[in-house]
């Protein structure tokens, strides 16, 4: 399982956790997926990464970030798989 330090910028209006909440997820499901992903890949359309996975209360949900650092994260958007 990886570690990750995870960037959130929640003071911003239009900041990444603004933009989570708008699919419906919070920022502790997307940790939660960041932290034990299935799987990982970078997308077609930005090159960025993407981290599937299933949170705790088993909703599945993939989470777009861009790589800081090697342990640094920022998240950019997440929407649930269906």
């Amino acid at each position: 399982m990886p570690w990750f330090d995870i960037v959130w910028d929640e003071s911003l209006p239009d900041g990444n956790v603004a933009h989570l909440a708008e699919h419906g997820v919070s920022p502790d499901e997307a940790e939660e997926v960041l932290m034990k992903a299935i799987g990982r890949e970078r997308t077609r359309a930005s090159g960025r990464w993407i981290a599937f996975g299933r949170t705790s209360a088993g909703r599945d949900i993939a989470v777009v970030y861009e790589m800081i650092d090697p342990i640094t994260v920022l998240p950019v958007t997440a929407f649930d798989l269906e």
